[in-house]
């Protein structure tokens, strides 16, 4: 159900109607799995299976939210990743220096900046994103890496030794067949590296894995719950929304009046007879145009600053008579009661979503609080420090990479932007967590 606006007749008052968002991340009943065909089945996500979009577009509808998303995944990025080739150990087979060469060739040609973007907005987003190792077809090595987005993956029922087996993609709201699914194996979360060697060491054909990278959280066996859940669960997100369609409402349906506009009938008199129309029609067309002209006015960027002349007369009892007089209503207080609202509610959405609001500019209104530069600075700082956690996450499968690649020495990085103070004469560096 989309917000809606509804005037309540006899009341002069409207009602808003909108969605219960702290229902998108309730079960109303035991969720079961799905059949795909006869031998392939996947755990919805959410019991309709519709949670990932109804997160995206809780996301989507929330100026802050989308924004303060964006950030979050920004920040994880860093500097982007890069393998580290500067400690590869020397072979007597193969040199140091064409060792390099090869790493450096895999990723330019699998796109790993692109690969991870991705991934730090699944994990951002979700919880949790997908990489897919291919190898070559003697399956001693791995040549390409892909990722599958985290919002259309699905996970197979947990098998009888407690493991997920399969990873089944596909667009789920889409009455896609049976042979639209992509089913994909799953390595060993725990540990990938050894049950990759297993697998090839017993005989596996495939050729194809599934990598998930997961956040350890302790609420799903499955999909994990975001951790800004409690945004949608409370009531900060709804206040923000209810005031906006509020206002918005207010605005189409009854506009506070800012001027007063009051035009003399002398004054049309005097237009027609200048421009000599007589004409019923034409007339009331002058009159619009004549209105029209004054709104231009008055509402008009480039008119800012601008006087208008107009000609009166004073009545022996003192009284001015104008042909047009202008006059500016004050409401600078009609609606400004919710000012202080939004920007609480602002402040919160950005503290659930763990952002400083100085730090993606989301506070409105002039006198808000505004922190130094070296304040933010520290901000940004910290924000990048505490992304160990996720990137260490999304850092899995291209550990997995490396070391069954046999690349000794290589290490997945990424170093963070450290913003820097003016006596460094530079805006910024890269830097790395030791």
């Amino acid at each position: 159900m989309k917000p809606s606006v509804h005037i309540i007749p006899n009341a002069c008052a409207s009602a808003i109607f909108t969605p219960d968002t702290s229902r998108v991340f309730r079960d109303d009943c035991d969720i079961v799995p799905r059949q795909i065909d006869d031998l392939r089945s996947y755990i919805p996500w959410g019991s309709d299976n519709e949670r990932p979009y109804d997160i995206l577009k809780l996301i989507e509808d929330d100026e802050t939210v989308s924004t303060c998303n964006i950030f979050n995944a920004e920040i994880c990025y860093g500097a982007g990743l890069r393998y580290n080739t500067d400690k590869l150990a020397s072979s007597v087979r193969v040199r140091r220096e064409d060792m390099a060469e090869e790493i450096e060739d895999f990723t330019d040609c699998n796109s790993i900046e692109e690969m991870y973007m991705g991934q730090c907005f699944d994990i951002k987003t979700f919880g949790f994103s997908v990489a897919v190792i291919i190898l070559n077809e003697k399956g001693d090595r791995i040549v390409s890496v892909a990722r599958r987005e985290a919002l259309y993956c699905r996970f197979s029922p947990v098998g009888k030794d407690g493991r997920i087996e399969h990873v089944h993609y596909a667009n789920w709201r889409k009455s896609s067949c049976p042979d639209d699914v992509e089913t994909i194996e799953l390595l060993d979360r725990r540990d990938p590296f050894h049950d990759l060697k297993d697998r090839i060491s017993r005989g596996s054909g495939c050729r194809k894995f599934a990598v998930l990278a997961k956040l350890p959280t302790v609420d799903s066996t499955y999909y994990p719950i975001p951790y800004y859940a409690s945004l949608f669960k409370g009531s900060w997100y709804k206040i923000k929304r209810d005031i906006g369609i509020a206002k918005h409402s207010k605005l189409r349906n009854s506009a506070p009046i800012r001027y007063h506009i009051e035009i003399a009938d002398k004054y049309w008199d005097k237009l027609f007879q200048a421009e000599k129309i007589t004409d019923p029609k034409k007339k009331q067309e002058r009159m619009v145009q004549a209105k029209e002209e004054i709104i231009d006015f008055l509402s008009g960027v480039e008119n800012s600053g601008k006087a208008w002349f107009s000609q009166y007369f004073v009545t022996p009892d003192g009284k001015e008579q104008h042909d047009v007089k202008i006059t500016k209503i004050d409401n600078s207080k009609e609606g400004g009661d919710w000012e202080s609202d939004i920007q609480e509610a602002v402040n919160m959405i950005c503290f659930v979503m763990r952002i400083h609001s100085n730090l993606v500019g989301s506070v409105p209104g002039k006198s808000q609080t505004n922190n130094s530069g070296s304040d933010k600075r520290e901000l940004y700082t910290i924000s990048q420090a505490s992304q160990k956690m996720y990137r260490d996450a999304i850092f899995r499968p291209h550990k997995l990479i490396i070391r069954f690649n046999g690349w000794k020495g290589a290490f997945p990085e990424c170093p963070f932007i450290q913003l820097t103070t003016l006596d460094e004469h530079k805006d910024a560096k890269t830097s790395t967590i030791k």
